[in-house]
């Protein structure tokens, strides 16, 4: 794993001897294939040129990292439980952060002010409950750590806490199954079962198999307090307000959730994949919007603006194969009995359906049949397939960007119906509004999608880059203008988060979006389950 980007050593994107961008390793099926028209689009929407490069730091300097708090008693105690644990520079400097663009920005450039002094890799239950007791005694912290894919700063270790931090990494408490739960998060390669439920996240499969609270039978969390269970398997109960839903959102601030049980199905007969091109995003949000009132979605149905179609076609690579050009698709459409579709303003909607072969055929059909009425024209599924096929090649590409002055992130929210496209124009507008007042000379890439839908409502998923050429401080002019989104989509109806979760990046406005009574209510589980602050990593409140 990269200790300062994203995913695998092998796997990133590059511009080879030619000029021309490529995807490297062979994890992927976009490995080793060239991106012949990606040079050219960075150059355009961003004002990028490779001559214009930084450099990252190719590997951690030791000396660089804060000494290790060290309680000597604690240490003591944790060698007779015979419980694995690294105080290694390079294993706390891995567990210290996750995948904001701050953080990432921070280990390319420089160093965090606090890490964890000591990693711990429970195995069992039993182990947890044996860290928690211990870190209780000697009045330590605990930051639980899944896969550190967190995207709120929730993993970022409070600069203020003088005690001993412990990063409590799950990893060695995850069994392969080779069942299937339908729960695909973009981050599925990395992220943890534990971190799912801890930040109540979604997959992109959730019209078939439910978001993660959907999915969760049973769950087991050690806290300062005790255990927190219920004392049977059912699929539903009626005593009192529901006990997993002060753990689900927790984000580490309660405990660690050492056991979950969840709804496994058959892996699906039949997969189709398909994409339908709309004249515009009104006409795409609209379908949308009909396909969730007919209670018809595919398991996964996901909507582009122009921008990100724009985006998507300069990541179509040299060969054939599954990438057809969709492009070239069109202009076939155009030249018979399509035209009028304008290349700049149109979207796209790729679709997954799977389950029975005769049921997803008559699914598709009711789904394509909607599409036609507003406007829709079926793309094919080679397009479709290289759509979802991105989906987790997407993060590798701001580590690229960081290398030519481009800084990137992706934020979300969700929305009622009714509001979608306000929100959608409004935010993207007032990202080009705040960059211009901050001084960013280039015009930014602002850019969303619809990625999950409701009855009442949709995510939304905005991408938003800059070329930070000539700003002294890219990091805070970015935080500012990040704030800017944020507030412009409260104040557009949105939620704080539909499933990236809090952390410390958004707790701001918890009261806000939750009251004050609220938030006095989550302070009050906190005090009573961990009244010494153990798991003091100092998210959501």
């Amino acid at each position: 794993m990269k200790w300062n980007g994203w995913g695998y050593n092998d796997s990133k994107f590059i511009f080879n001897k030619k000029g021309q961008a490529e995807f490297t390793g062979k994890r992927y099926r976009l490995g080793g294939m060239v991106l012949p028209t990606f040079k050219e689009w960075i150059e355009k929407t961003f004002g990028a040129s490779l001559e214009h490069k930084t450099t990252s730091r190719a590997s951690l300097n030791v000396n660089d990292v804060p000494p290790s708090i060290v309680n000597e008693e604690f240490l003591q105690d944790l060698r007779a439980t015979k419980i694995s644990y690294s105080q290694d520079a390079e294993d706390r400097v891995f567990r210290a952060h996750g995948h904001c663009l701050h953080e990432i920005f921070v280990l390319r450039e420089g160093m965090f002010k606090r890490i964890p002094d000591i990693v711990v890799w429970p195995v069992c239950h039993e182990d947890v409950v044996k860290i928690v007791e211990l870190a209780c005694k000697h009045n330590l912290c605990i930051i639980p750590f899944g896969g550190g894919t967190s995207v709120s700063s929730a993993l970022e270790c409070p600069e203020e806490e003088k005690r001993m931090i412990i990063s409590l990494d799950t990893s060695q408490m995850l069994a392969e199954s080779g069942f299937c739960t339908g729960h695909e998060p973009d981050s599925m390669e990395f992220s943890s079962l534990g971190g799912w439920v801890a930040t109540r996240a979604s997959g992109m499969k959730k019209n078939i198999y439910g978001n993660i609270e959907d999915l969760v039978i049973h769950i087991k969390m050690v806290t300062p307090r005790g255990i927190v269970e219920k004392n049977c398997q059912v699929p539903r109960m009626s005593t009192g307000p529901d006990i997993h839903h002060f753990i689900m959102g927790s984000e580490g601030t309660l405990g660690v959730v050492t056991e979950v049980t969840i709804k496994i199905r058959p892996v699906p007969e039949y997969q189709k994949y398909g994409s339908v091109v709309f004249p515009n995003f009104e006409r795409g949000v609209a379908c949308l919007r009909e396909v969730a009132k007919q209670r018809c979605a595919p398991a996964s149905i996901r909507l582009v603006d122009n921008a990100q179609f724009q985006f998507g076609h300069a990541l179509k690579p040299q060969v054939a194969s599954i990438f057809t050009s969709f492009l070239d698709g069109l202009k076939k459409f155009y030249i018979t009995k399509f035209k009028g579709f304008d290349p700049n303003i149109l979207c796209v909607a790729t679709l997954l359906f799977e389950g029975d072969r005769e049921k997803v055929l008559q699914h598709e059909k009711q789904v394509y049949d909607i599409a036609t009425k507003f406007g829709g024209l079926a793309a094919g599924e080679d397009n479709g397939q290289r759509g979802y096929m991105l989906t987790f090649v997407i993060a590798y590409l701001r580590d690229l960007g960081l290398d030519y002055y481009v800084i990137g992130e992706s934020f979300e929210t969700s929305v009622p119906w009714d509001r979608v496209l306000d929100l959608c124009r409004n935010v993207k507008e007032r990202i080009v509004r705040e960059c211009k007042e901050k001084g960013v000379q280039f015009a930014p890439l602002s850019t969303c999608r619809v990625t999950q839908t409701y009855d009442a409502g949709a995510c939304v998923y905005f991408y938003f880059a800059f070329n930070y050429r000539g700003i002294s401080d890219p990091i805070h002019v970015y935080e500012q203008i990040e704030r800017a989104a944020r507030e412009e989509i409260l104040a557009n109806g949105g939620s704080l988060s539909h499933h990236h979760g809090v952390g410390k990046l958004r707790k701001r406005w918890m009261k806000e979006s939750i009251s004050d009574v609220g938030l006095g209510m989550l302070r009050s589980v906190k005090e009573y389950v961990d009244p010494n602050n153990i798991f003091g990593n100092k998210n959501l409140l």
